[in-house]
């Protein structure tokens, strides 16, 4: 089903690229699409004690509302904030839906993050193609462990608005090997937190009835999530610098948004 509805999203945001008066339609079923995915996948977050995409669906809500209504508008802002997801969509979606290509990705991560626990000197299994095995505990690397997601999104944002040749360059070297080198670190970062059960702690928060599993969530879902936030944010602080257009545009985002939730709220009041 999750399948479905992101390529249904993606198709949205790929007619949105054709020039027509079409386009607020296609960016609407885009981003109605992925927000849907999102709740979709509310069970499985859940079971995994992943507590930081709920949130994010939960504000998904009033994000599409205002969105939807701009789009209707044609508001520039919205419309530029649709060409960054189209994009990240153009670069995400070919490594969703050809299976070669994205097993290709997933092995080259897998065969990269072993070597570096070599040179580390912690020896790991590859027990299957993808899946990385120490002490009885199994990592299975997927697409979303590659970066290639986050690195979409960011180029996505870094297409949000005109840029010059030698800004999109920049844009490519600062977006593309750091977040590829730091998903990396971050791979690593969990195999060996979990295989050798570095963070036993709190299970009553952080189990989900698996053995070992405390160490995976706080490894994981705490602790890379927030550093991988704070790298994103260095990233985009990056980007702004090398196309002050962008801060612009973050800067026109932040007053559309706010303002419609602060008109919101002091309505209800």
């Amino acid at each position: 089903m999750i399948e479905y509805l992101v390529l249904i999203s993606c198709i949205g945001f790929l007619l949105f690229l054709i020039p027509g008066r079409h386009r607020k339609y296609a960016a609407i079923i885009g981003w109605t699409f992925i927000v849907l995915a999102l709740f979709i996948r509310l069970p499985e977050y859940f079971s995994e004690n992943n507590f930081m995409y709920p949130v994010i669906a939960a504000l998904s809500v009033p994000f599409l509302v205002i969105t939807a209504k701009y789009l209707l508008a044609e508001d520039d802002r919205v419309i530029h904030l649709s060409r960054a997801a189209a994009v990240a969509f153009i670069i995400y979606a070919p490594f969703e839906y050809i299976p070669a290509l994205g097993d290709w990705l997933i092995a080259v991560v897998v065969g990269q993050v072993i070597w570096i626990l070599d040179l580390l000197q912690f020896n790991v299994t590859n027990t299957d193609w993808n899946i990385i095995a120490r002490n009885g505990f199994r990592v299975e690397i997927i697409l979303g462990c590659t970066g290639i997601q986050s690195i979409a999104i960011m180029i996505g944002v870094a297409a949000a608005v005109p840029t010059s040749l030698k800004q999109k360059c920049y844009a490519f070297l600062i977006i593309v090997p750091t977040i590829y080198i730091l998903n990396l670190l971050r791979n690593v970062f969990v195999i060996i937190s979990y295989t050798d059960q570095i963070f036993p702690y709190y299970p009553e928060i952080a189990s989900n009835g698996e053995i070992g599993y405390e160490s995976f969530f706080w490894a994981h879902n705490v602790i890379a999530e927030l550093l991988a936030l704070v790298c994103l944010v260095m990233i985009a602080y990056g980007l702004f610098t090398v196309i002050p257009r962008l801060g612009s545009f973050a800067d026109d985002l932040y007053q559309i948004y706010y303002g419609e939730v602060k008109r919101a709220f002091y309505k209800d009041r």
